[in-house]
């Protein structure tokens, strides 16, 4: 990967969202997921963190905050101890310019602190108050603990992830979080497109990260009411298509095969030598190959097994075959459609010269996303977020000499 000529921040660079003020009170993944997705395209994100900063900091790989700089970035910081009356108080001065409201305290935490929608509403009746929780503001698991573990688990996704007879397998990074995060920023944009259009003022979005990991599983539901079954692990392997698992090559490399339509199946066969499956009753129909999908993958593996992998994804691609490699990071770094296509970008960091990220994300043609602000520092732009919403220099010496010695 290319680390010269790192992108460099452009403060006044305008997005789309560059008149949007986002208040982010949230912590750790979800409520920053979402944050980012909208100050990646021009919104002004105002982090209001606690005297300790957003947990998310204490995420480190060697020291460093990588988490925090992936995404916090294009984001400002302000820090208020807002059980001080003083700094309750400035974030009030905030709300009247805000468009969105970020929080993900647990539900009834953010009445106890007077800031209750129909509070928020009554001081800006334009404000989209984005409330993230584990279960939701209602039902009874409203109070449980939220965090990204206990969805996955109880969402029925580790219940489908691993092998049959081994332990149910967890995610190792906040999926939930993450997934809840981009259905957060698209629930805020249409909010905004709403209220743009005169169909709504403000609202209330009550966004779990629950019920977005649940929809991620598709029909499951469906499928368990007309078949009676509840789909069994099948590590790398499918219920609904077969060949589709990850085979390993005589080099010790993976690759993963797909044949998710009959002419691809019937192509695959004819790639490994065994035309005589196409025509066998067990191997003829997809449902069929379903049912005996060992004896599938036993064929197919057999063949990736005898050759490098290179040259088995040259043979199958050359076929026709939809087939990939295996890849970790450090493959990743050195492919050449991820350079092209800018997927990881350089950008300019104080620490490391330049760091790699994921790119902005979705591409638009004429309106896409800028990259303005690095990472901030704890509390980096208390003072003039804080004058420019109208708070005297003596209020604001005081809320930064309270936050010192908190």
């Amino acid at each position: 990967m290319d680390h010269s000529n790192p992108i460099r921040f452009t403060p006044d660079a305008k997005g789309p969202l560059s008149d949007v003020r986002v208040l982010d009170l949230s912590r750790l993944v979800a409520g920053n997921m979402l944050s980012v997705q909208l100050a990646d395209f021009g919104a002004d994100v105002i982090k209001i963190e606690p005297p300790a900063g957003d947990p998310l900091r204490d995420w480190t790989d060697d020291g460093q905050s990588l988490h925090w700089k992936t995404y916090c970035r294009n984001k400002r910081s302000v820090r208020l101890n807002l059980r001080q009356p003083a700094a309750m108080a400035a974030l009030m001065a905030l709300l009247p310019g805000t468009d969105v409201f970020i929080e993900n305290y647990r539900p009834g935490v953010l009445e106890k602190m007077g800031l209750s929608p129909d509070v928020l509403l009554a001081i800006n009746p334009d404000l989209i108050v984005v409330r993230i929780s584990g279960f939701g503001q209602t039902g009874p698991y409203a109070q449980n603990p939220g965090f990204g573990t206990l969805v996955e688990a109880m969402s029925g996704f580790a219940a489908r992830t691993g092998f049959p007879d081994r332990e149910p397998v967890l995610p190792p990074l906040a999926l939930a979080d993450m997934i809840s995060g981009i259905f957060g920023a698209q629930a805020v944009t249409m909010a905004l497109l709403a209220r743009e259009k005169g169909i709504s003022r403000g609202q209330v979005i009550d966004l779990s990260l629950l019920e977005p990991m649940y929809a991620v599983l598709g029909p499951e539901a469906a499928i368990y009411k007309v078949t009676g079954k509840v789909k069994e692990r099948s590590g790398s392997a499918s219920n609904t298509v077969s060949p589709r698992n990850v085979y390993k090559c005589r080099d010790g490399k993976f690759a993963a095969l797909s044949g998710s339509t009959q002419t691809v199946a019937l192509r695959i066969f004819d790639i490994i030598d065994r035309p005589d499956m196409k025509t066998d009753p067990r191997f003829s129909s997809n449902a069929d190959r379903v049912k005996h999908r060992d004896l599938v993958d036993a064929a197919v593996g057999g063949w990736f097994a005898q050759r490098d992998r290179a040259d088995a994804l040259a043979t199958m691609r050359a076929a026709g075959a939809t087939v990939g490699p295996v890849y970790d990071m450090a493959d990743i770094a050195e492919d050449e459609h991820f350079a092209e296509r800018g997927i990881i970008v350089n950008v300019e960091d104080d620490d490391n010269g330049s760091l790699p990220m994921h790119n902005i994300l979705p591409r638009l043609s004429s309106t896409p996303g800028v990259w303005r602000h690095p990472a901030p520092a704890l509390g980096q732009h208390t003072a003039e977020i804080l004058k420019a919403a109208g708070i005297s220099p003596a209020e604001i010496a005081s809320i930064l000499s309270s936050e010192d010695n908190e």
